[in-house]
């Protein structure tokens, strides 16, 4: 299964959080930041992975989920090329 552009959008906003620090949340301004970013802190917020409904902080959930998006986001920015071993595998 494809991630749909709702789902990068929330692992977009997850990607924000500073994991060093609790104390460290973000704010969504639905005045400048874009209708998809407002309605991914949204979804984030009634998934119950942040404490309001435009950021705030990451509840336990949310710093486990993103702990493992900012993973994946890490490991797919930074890993060596590796040869394909099928070139015509589709997906």
């Amino acid at each position: 299964m494809p991630f749909t552009p709702e789902l990068v959008a929330e692992l977009n906003l997850l990607a924000l959080f500073n994991l060093h620090s609790t104390q460290e949340g973000i704010k969504v301004h639905q005045h400048s930041a874009s209708p998809e970013a407002v309605a991914a802190a949204e979804r984030l917020y009634s998934k119950g992975l942040t404490t309001q409904m435009d950021g705030g902080y990451l509840t336990q959930l949310g710093i486990e989920v993103a702990e493992h998006a900012q993973r994946v986001q890490d490991i797919l920015a930074h890993s060596p090329k590796q040869t394909q071993q099928n070139p015509s595998q589709q997906y």
